[in-house]
């Protein structure tokens, strides 16, 4: 989703978005410090992942900043990622589930 989440930044940037990507690659070991400077600097936290919703990554991710940095929230944390499904075989709907530029750019919307 790194690729996706780049483009929907250039996106942003156009309409004078600027915001800051992190991508931590693994869990664990999982690169706290820098989640949590970069919530310091925007005071917001939109995490995208192209796993399910529920019990996957974001949700890891978000129960981390949960624990270790809410005060430094101005906004509720914004998750994008799959619907609780299955992924389809179909091409056309594995793209209708998985989070592409559009969804990205209006969860950040979202939360400025």
């Amino acid at each position: 989703m790194v690729h996706k989440t780049l483009n929907a930044a250039k996106l942003l940037e156009k309409e004078g978005i600027s915001v800051e990507v992190i991508d931590p690659r693994t869990l664990t070991p999982f690169d706290k410090q820098a989640m949590i400077e970069s919530i310091k600097k925007t005071g917001r936290l939109v995490i995208v992942s192209e796993d399910c919703k529920t019990a996957g990554v974001s949700a890891e991710i978000a129960a981390v900043v949960a624990e270790e940095a809410i005060d430094y929230l101005d906004a509720p944390i914004k998750r994008v990622a799959e619907p609780d499904t299955p992924i389809p075989f179909s091409p056309p709907l594995e793209q209708y589930v998985i989070p592409d530029e559009k969804a990205i750019v209006k969860a950040v919307k979202e939360v400025i």
